[in-house]
C-alpha cells in the first residue's frame, strides 16, 4: 500500500494532474486523462507509455 503523503506528492505524467488509488490499490488513476499507472512491489511505474486505459 502507498504512503498518503507519497500519494498527496504524485502527479499524472501526462497532465500533471492528481492521481487517487484505484478501489483495488494496484493502480493510480488520472480521471483526466482516462489512464490508470501500475503499481508494482508498492513502486507506482508513473511511465505514460506503460499506463493503461481506464475502464470506463
Amino acid at each position: 500500500m502507498l504512503n498518503k503523503e507519497l500519494l498527496d506528492i504524485l502527479a499524472c505524467p501526462k497532465c500533471k494532474g492528481p492521481v487517487s488509488l484505484n478501489d483495488r490499490g494496484d493502480g493510480l488513476v488520472c480521471p483526466a486523462c482516462k489512464l490508470v499507472y501500475e503499481i508494482k512491489d508498492d513502486i507506482p511505474i508513473m511511465l505514460i507509455d506503460e499506463a493503461r486505459p481506464l475502464d470506463t
